[in-house]
């Protein structure tokens, strides 16, 4: 069962139930914006007391993703 609720800074936040067998349905929403797929690996992190869940990309879909970023950044004097 998901449940959607309005909080402050976020559009539209999703509660989600814990299954007895400790499964999680991830909400359509967040699954297409995300292009998540049936049998496609996400990495689970806990962080700061949360659960963030990461899809696994390969390097290949990765690639671009940093077109344009600055490279003129000062450096510190040891990494010269």
């Amino acid at each position: 069962m998901i449940d959607s609720v309005n909080v402050k800074g976020i559009s539209n936040m999703n509660t989600i139930i814990v299954s007895s067998k400790y499964q999680i349905v991830i909400p359509l929403r967040i699954r297409e914006s995300l292009r998540i797929k049936p049998g496609e690996k996400l990495h689970a992190i806990e962080y700061r007391g949360r659960i963030e869940l990461v899809p696994v990309r390969s390097p290949r879909a990765a690639r671009g993703s940093l077109k344009g970023i600055a490279t003129d950044v000062p450096r510190d004097p040891d990494r010269v």
